[in-house]
């Protein structure tokens, strides 16, 4: 990633952010059924156009922070299973990073099947990546017991689906509701996963 790419990212909302969103948001993909708050993120408008709000100000906003520390937290924890188990192998770093591009494009084509085409591919990293903070927690419970990891992977994967359909809720029912014909005209569509 070259100085320009990395004074974009920075300037486009994904890095800002204090500890206290970091805990707040932690809670949020760890626990979604806790979440009182509303789930549809801020807007404001900037120069005519419709902005989001950065991760700092809106704790629904997506960040790139979390996903890549919890993906780290991920790896770091599987070595440390892995070697406490007696395995040496180290293979599983390539697998693990297959997955995640995996789990990305799984979102991207599910997003594209329901219409929503114009989702930004760094919100869909960030929405895909907050899972490896249940995984992180299911990895660290799996070295202190080993089959509370059983009963972890599932409760992580219901966690994160109610997440992202609560987050990805107003992208989902606006883009999947309706679009708009060749002809113009406005047609209804039924959401296939809703």
């Amino acid at each position: 990633m070259n100085s320009y790419q990395w004074r974009e990212l920075t300037r486009s909302g994904f890095t800002k952010m204090n500890d206290q969103y970091v805990r707040n948001k932690l809670k949020i993909v760890i626990l979604p059924f806790l979440h009182r708050g509303h789930w549809t993120r801020i807007s404001e408008p900037v120069e005519g156009r419709l902005s989001y709000k950065p991760p700092i100000y809106d704790i629904n906003a997506p960040d790139l922070y979390i996903p890549l520390m919890a993906f780290g937290t991920y790896l770091v924890l599987d070595v440390l299973s892995l070697g406490l188990c007696g395995n040496s192998e180290l293979a599983f770093c390539e697998r693990n990073g297959w997955l995640g591009f995996l789990q990305v494009m799984l979102l991207e084509i599910t997003l594209l099947s329901l219409g929503s085409g114009e989702s930004p591919l760094l919100d869909i990293v960030a929405y895909a990546g907050y899972a490896n903070a249940g995984l992180c927690l299911a990895v660290l419970c799996k070295t202190i017991w080993g089959y509370s990891y059983y009963v972890l992977i599932p409760r992580t994967c219901l966690c994160t689906g109610v997440f992202l359909v609560k987050t990805m809720k107003r992208v989902l029912f606006a883009e999947a509701k309706s679009y708009v014909t060749q002809a113009g005209i406005i047609r209804e569509r039924t959401p296939l996963m809703l």
